[in-house]
């Protein structure tokens, strides 16, 4: 199994726990060089693992509107 099929099958938060977890190890510089590599690759690949989980929930998400119709929901903050 490579790390990359790895990463696809962790859960959303068990990927955001790993994934804060790599960032407190690096911002406290407890890692020599060649871990903090590896680290940043995990990282960048947990991170985009989340990032996938979310849009997929996005795109599940539905709202009401105000004629009681389901209609897929957007962020107006975009």
């Amino acid at each position: 199994m490579t790390e990359n099929s790895h990463s696809t099958d962790i859960n959303f938060e068990n990927a955001l726990k790993e994934l804060e977890s790599i960032v407190a190890q690096m911002e406290s510089n407890q890692l020599p060089l060649e871990e903090s590599l590896s680290a940043f690759r995990r990282g960048t690949e947990l991170l985009q693992v989340c990032q996938k989980k979310l849009s997929e929930v996005e795109q599940q998400v539905r709202i009401l509107n105000d004629a009681n119709q389901l209609q897929p929901y957007t962020d107006t903050n975009e």
